[in-house]
């Protein structure tokens, strides 16, 4: 058996014709017309490095810490499918995996390739960048070349600087990432047991695509370069909003158009017969809707937590086209690798197969929850979605457990390590103890970072059915009390913390 995993970063659901999208992409839609798609499919942990431990381990992340690497006591589904036999490949353009806070992760597949120069990855060295150039040729809003004394400013420079060495369309980081995973199917795609997770930041900001991409988009903008929004509320005007969004959907397009490659591969190599293939994403992202730009601040809103998930299983090729419902999420994806295998899936694992959507086992669990630590828990049954908050965002009691205390790009204080205590509390982290350590309110973590913070919009309510737009938020004291006890289930099967159901009043 073989399997590929197309993981995009910041695919909206909502971009994909298969799930009503107006941006065309004929290439998502023409896999799935030979895929089950999922409509119901959810993230667990956010954001990026969240999202793979679930993806890696089959857990929640967000219950027990922030961003963070792997933990020693971690299973990662990669290693598990290189020691039973099967060769695990990583063909990846997500610097993260490169920082503080994802040094664990790409270590676990048999072998690697890691594309340079996407968003801010410190990957070309200008001492003195001309920074005038600059300054014309990008807008100020998004981009404050010279004034670089905060993180998301240099991040901003290292990519524009990044860019001085992309001539070409070839030079795009996408497009080398499908370049490597071709090279990769070219020599082993005669081969049996492997597995190759073909992984794509795009189309995370910036949205910066090839000009050929972006030609067919255009919006008659005449100013700088608008391709990177702060994570705020909206203040643009409709032209800026335009020219944001049309930048979004030309990275899009080259993301369909790239996957059409590999599907011509596919097609080529008579591949559908014995490969898996899965295609799927992170998190979304909010263009504007709900007066937002970006995620991290605000509720999990539809566009951020309701992601796309179409799935080829030569053992149900006969579903080709078939559209299943059932909630699912991120985490479950970990047992379903390791069932095409033929893995056994650890006891620690909470997520479960989604081939049991597929042989109508079971219709999915009752609640999804989803999140990240120290915000608002997110839930939904599939008909309602609810956004839980805390009474106080940035009460004290809030504790990370962890034995590798990193934030994304540091490692974590003194003050915060001098809180540090070892604790046997849980059971998954196999007889090993952990740090409990005070979640501090100036620590370093997601999204507690340039001054940025989460905004209590206190609970909501919103039914998807009658207002899939989510624009009518309400109460009910009703259905509330099932979709806590959902969440409450759920916190007590990933063992939880005592102090979580305090903080959220469950």
């Amino acid at each position: 058996m073989r399997a590929i995993l197309v993981l995009f970063d910041s695919l909206n659901r909502l971009a994909l014709g298969a799930y009503g999208g107006h941006i065309g992409t004929p290439n998502f839609d023409r896999f799935a017309r030979r895929a089950v798609t999922f409509d119901t499919h959810y993230v667990g942990s956010l954001p990026c490095m969240p999202a793979r431990r679930d993806l890696h381990t089959g857990r929640l992340n967000f219950t027990h810490r922030s961003w963070g690497p792997l933990e020693p006591f971690d299973n990662s589904f990669p290693e598990l499918l290189k020691e039973h036999g099967v060769h695990s490949h990583l063909v990846t353009d997500h610097s993260h995996y490169f920082e503080e806070g994802g040094i664990t992760y790409h270590q676990r597949y048999a072998s690697w390739d890691f594309i340079r120069g996407q968003e801010n990855d410190p990957w070309k060295a200008m001492v003195q960048p001309p920074l005038e150039r600059f300054r014309a040729l990008y807008d100020g809003r998004h981009y404050k070349f010279g004034t670089e004394i905060d993180a998301s400013s240099r991040m901003r420079l290292q990519h524009a600087i990044n860019k001085e060495y992309m001539n070409d369309e070839a030079d795009f980081p996408t497009a080398r990432c499908f370049a490597s995973g071709l090279e990769f199917l070219e020599a082993n795609h005669a081969a049996d047991n492997w597995f190759l997770q073909l992984e794509c930041f795009d189309p995370h900001e910036p949205f910066d695509a090839p000009a050929r991409f972006k030609a067919a988009r255009e919006t008659g903008w005449t100013g700088g370069i608008l391709d990177w929004p702060f994570y705020e509320h909206v203040t643009d005007s409709p032209e800026e909003i335009a020219e944001i969004r049309a930048n979004y959907a030309a990275l899009v397009s080259m993301c369909d158009a790239y996957f059409g490659r590999l599907l011509d591969f596919m097609d080529a190599h008579g591949m559908w017969e014995d490969t898996a293939l899965i295609l799927t994403t992170d998190h979304g992202y909010l263009l504007a809707e709900h007066d937002w730009w970006g995620k991290n601040l605000e509720p999990y809103y539809e566009e951020i937590s309701h992601i796309p998930l179409l799935l080829h299983h030569p053992a149900h090729a006969g579903r080709a086209g078939a559209r299943v419902g059932g909630l699912t999420q991120t985490h479950d994806l970990m047992p379903t690798l390791l069932e095409i295998f033929g893995v056994p899936v650890p006891p620690e694992v909470r997520g479960t197969s989604i081939l049991d959507r597929l042989r109508a086992e079971e219709g999915g669990r009752a609640v999804a929850i989803f999140g990240m630590f120290g915000g608002p828990v997110g839930a939904t049954d599939g008909r309602y979605a609810y956004y839980l908050y805390p009474e106080d965002l940035y009460a004290p009691g809030l504790c990370e457990y962890t034995l590798m205390p990193t934030h994304i790009r540091s490692m974590m204080s003194a003050a915060e390590l001098q809180t540090a205590e070892l604790v046997r509390d849980f059971s998954f982290t196999k007889q090993m103890p952990v740090l409990r350590i005070d979640a501090l309110r100036d620590a370093r973590r997601i999204p507690n970072v340039d001054g940025r913070v989460f905004e209590n919009c206190g609970t909501q309510l919103f039914d998807l059915v009658a207002d899939p737009r989510q624009l009518s938020p309400f109460r009910d004291a009703v259905i509330e009390a099932r979709l806590r006890a959902g969440i409450v289930a759920e916190l007590r099967a990933h063992e939880a913390p005592p102090e979580l159901y305090a903080r959220y009043g469950l």
